[in-house]
């Protein structure tokens, strides 16, 4: 497979945008596909220097637990080898693929296809057919290519496509010939035999799912299903696939949603010495003594500790059995009982949350996790009547996985296990590990009255405005491949206060629209409810961010930025139409939107949770007829 195609890529963009599967396009025009986990930490063909994983590995027990691995990986960083002979894991890349391979000559109109692996050199390459009569023209890589909506990709299926046929036998030179007009329906697929057929409506798909490529290339009527290709794992790598195929642009933003996985780092314990423990068993020599173990058998806590005794007695000798014994039991055991009993009715989901819930609601001071809890009484203008907790999170660490991708939809019903699969040629069975990295920085932690929310959501119509969106919702479910959900009061209120905060902090603290990200923590659970928000900004690192954020969650500075932010609320410069249309049928991503709109209330979707989607104003500050009332009435 070759490897040198590529250009420099960031670590943290190999785990989105440009993760497995994601095409991405170099300095110089070559367009590629990024290769399969079994290729990555692979050296170059005579390297002279070692590969040592064990120094990418990260551990973030929780999300292991949660996502069913052994451990993370740090996508590998470069390391120049004309410095670095002999130094381990000096030269790795991110193999890559030349994707698509289908080329087309501008000068001469000639479609071409390229072996992929033979076309591993990077830059432009040659016409085969100007080069027989003596000139020089380069080809470029066609626009179209070909997926489904199970997350297959090809190249676009050009002899088929012009022949009408599955598996037509004919092997004429094609041309693309442009017709002069700038739509679909001027581009011709031209074949010697004298076949030829317009690229119209090839991008064009069905509410029920069919494709205008799948219903209509065949000539007998029949219907052309995706062969499966996984052409990110190599040419020859399918698998069945029962979805319709259809054409794309090649550079089109529903060719790749990575699937993200975060998780925001909780100590196991509050005890000091058990927090070393856990510390050093996340880290070599002894992470590496328990992952060989764990190649070998499914070991028992007792287990661990006496093979952490055994070859690395040193580094464990100023603690118990029972202290190792309690943190391994921590880590790889049984989350706390009582969190599970609180959660028990939940998805995995809101389960996972509730843990860093009940976290982020007490102040704290470890390595990773510095929490502080800010005095309600202090801020003016009766903001404290609003709000349970304010806490300044001034230091925190996340850790980001890619889980998978999707292709057509951002959502789709396919499980954990499959979509994991879709980033192996051969899924390891004993050590499994998915591509990670961590973040560092701080944030702010608002929670909002429990006993004012539960009264505001009752209101006869704030019931009536969310039942819409509910509505509109499952309409779009089926159609669009979201998972059923229950959209209540709580989170559109919450959701969009994150957004409206975060829109004005970018004016207040000179963030970027982008720096800024929500993490949403809600229940409507009865016994155990939760509303609250962390809003925080987080880079690579190590000391994370400077500050800047926690500062103005202090009394005296955030005021002016909540009364803003709401004040902004009451009216948006689309208004009265974007108000209107949310007391009507709804607007944005999927029409899940009320009142909301990139002129109020959206963010990029980098900071957004719910891809921009189940916002509405009139929550936040009622509308304009007053048929529901805000829950920040106090403006």
């Amino acid at each position: 497979m070759p490897k040198n195609l590529g250009g420099p890529i960031r670590r943290s963009q190999l785990i989105s945008p440009f993760g497995v599967g994601a095409m991405v396009v170099v300095p110089g025009g070559t367009s590629l596909i990024i290769s399969g986990l079994d290729t990555w930490y692979e050296p170059r063909e005579n390297s002279r220097n070692d590969v040592d994983v064990e120094e990418f590995k990260v551990y973030e027990w929780r999300l292991q637990k949660l996502l069913g691995v052994d451990h993370f990986r740090l996508p590998p960083d470069h390391r120049d080898t004309f410095w670095s002979q002999g130094v381990v894991n000096a030269g790795l890349t991110i193999p890559s693929l030349r994707f698509p391979a289908w080329h087309f000559c501008p000068s001469c109109r000639l479609l071409y296809e390229f072996p992929m692996y033979a076309s591993g050199k990077r830059g432009k390459l040659k016409c085969p057919e100007c080069e027989k009569n003596k000139k020089t023209r380069y080809m470029s890589q066609v626009r179209f290519i070909a997926m489904c909506d199970s997350g297959h990709v090809q190249d676009f299926p050009w002899r088929e496509w012009v022949h009408r046929h599955g598996d037509p036998s004919c092997r004429e030179n094609m041309r693309l010939i442009s017709m002069g007009s700038a739509t679909l329906g001027g581009q011709m697929v031209r074949c010697g035999c004298g076949k030829e057929r317009s690229l119209n409506g090839i991008t064009t798909s069905y509410p029920d799912h069919s494709t205008f490529v799948s219903r209509n290339l065949l000539d007998n009527g029949d219907v052309y299903l995706c062969p499966g290709k996984k052409t990110w794992l190599g040419e020859a790598i399918l698998e069945k696939c029962s979805s319709q195929l259809r054409g794309s642009l090649r550079n089109a933003s529903n060719l790749y949603f990575a699937q993200i996985a975060s998780s925001i780092y909780i100590p196991v314990t509050e005890d000091p010495a058990l927090l070393q423990i856990e510390n050093l068993i996340q880290n070599p020599p002894i992470s590496t003594i328990l992952s060989t173990l764990s190649d070998v058998t499914t070991p028992t806590i007792d287990q661990m500790v006496r093979a952490i005794r055994k070859n690395a007695p040193r580094l464990v000798v100023e603690y118990s059995d029972a202290q190792v014994s309690a943190t391994l039991d921590k880590v790889f055991g049984n989350e706390n009982s009582a969190l599970e009993e609180a959660s028990i009715q939940e998805d995995d989901q809101t389960a996972f949350r509730r843990a860093e819930y009940e976290v982020l609601r007490t102040e704290r001071n470890d390595d990773f996790l510095k929490i502080k809890k800010a005095d309600l009484t202090k801020y003016s203008n009766g903001l404290g009547n609003y709000f349970s907790k304010i806490m300044h999170v001034s230091k925190m660490r996340e850790t980001r996985v890619l889980t998978g991708f999707t292709r057509v939809f951002a959502e789709n019903t396919q499980g954990r296990d499959h979509r994991q699969s879709m980033l192996w040629q051969n899924m390891p069975e004993d050590e499994r590990w998915l591509p990670a990295y961590t973040v560092f920085g701080e944030g702010l932690y608002f929670e909002l009255s429990e006993e004012r929310v539960k009264s505001w959501e009752q209101e006869s119509g704030v019931v009536a405005r969310i039942a819409s969106m509910q509505k509109q919702n499952s309409k779009m479910q089926t159609s669009r491949h979201l998972r059923e959900r229950d959209i209540t009061a709580r989170f559109v209120l919450l959701h969009t206060f994150s957004h409206l905060l975060m829109n004005r902090l970018t004016f207040e603290c000179g963030y970027s629209s982008a720096a800024l990200r929500e993490r949403i923590y809600v229940s409507n659970s009865n016994h155990a409810p939760m509303c609250g928000v962390l809003i925080y900004t987080a880079d690579g690192d190590s000391e994370g961010t400077m500050g800047g954020l926690v500062r103005m969650g202090k009394p005296g500075n955030l005021e002016p930025v909540l009364i803003k932010a709401i004040e902004n609320a009451k009216w948006c410069s689309s208004d009265p139409i974007c108000m209107e249309l949310g007391s009507g049928s709804g607007q944005g991503p999927d029409s899940c939107n009320l009142a909301a709109c990139h002129n109020c209330a959206l963010v990029p979707e980098t900071a957004c949770e719910e891809f921009n989607r189940f916002l509405d104003r009139g929550v936040i500050v009622g509308d304009f007829e007053g048929t529901i009332n805000g829950y920040f009435d106090f403006i």
